[in-house]
C-alpha cells in the first residue's frame, strides 16, 4: 500500500514535521497541551468538552495558531455532535481540505488555509445550501467577539 493511499502526497510534510524546531518550541510555549495536540498533531478534542461547542457569542472564530479568520458566528449551528459546527467558512482559502483515511475510513480533514493547523473534519451532513457541517475542535479556534470590537460611545463630555 502506497502513502498516497492514505491521503499523503510524495514530499509532503505533516505540520509537526515541516516547522521549524523553534516554531515548535515556541507553539509548545504559547498553546496548551491539548492545543498543540490539536492543531499540531491531527488530535481530536473529547465531544462536549471544548469552550465553544455551545457557545452562542456573535463573532469571528479564528485560528489559535496563527489568528487567520477562519469561521462567522452567523454559520455556527447546533450540530448535537458536542463539537463547534459551521455551515461554511469564511471564504474558500480560509480553510483547506485534505483527504483524510486514518482509523480506516475515508474523511474530508479541515485545516487552516494560513498556517496548516488542524482544525477538524467536514461532513456531508449539514443544514445549509452547500449540505456541509464543518465539524471543528474548540482547541484549534479563538472566538473574537463583535462586542468587544464596538468602540464606546463619544457622549461629547470632557473630564
Amino acid at each position: 500500500m502506497t502513502l498516497e493511499a492514505f491521503g499523503v502526497i510524495a514530499g509532503m510534510k505533516l505540520p509537526w514535521e515541516s516547522a521549524p524546531k523553534s516554531d515548535k518550541a515556541e507553539l509548545r510555549e504559547r498553546l496548551s497541551a491539548e492545543q498543540y495536540r490539536v492543531t499540531q498533531k491531527s488530535g481530536t478534542e473529547r465531544p462536549f468538552s471544548g469552550r465553544y461547542h455551545d457557545a452562542k457569542d456573535d463573532g469571528t472564530y479564528r485560528c489559535i495558531v496563527c489568528d487567520a479568520e477562519l469561521f462567522d458566528s452567523d454559520t455556527k449551528f447546533d450540530s448535537g455532535t458536542g463539537w463547534p459546527s459551521f455551515t461554511d467558512a469564511i471564504d474558500a482559502s480560509s480553510v483547506s481540505l485534505h483527504k483524510d483515511r486514518k482509523f480506516g475510513i475515508l474523511r474530508t480533514e479541515a485545516r487552516c488555509g494560513g498556517c496548516d493547523a488542524h482544525l477538524g473534519h467536514v461532513f456531508p451532513d449539514g443544514p445549509g445550501p452547500s449540505g456541509e457541517r464543518f465539524c471543528m475542535n474548540s482547541a484549534s479556534l479563538q472566538l473574537h467577539s463583535r462586542l468587544s470590537a464596538i468602540a464606546a460611545p463619544d457622549h461629547g463630555l470632557d473630564s
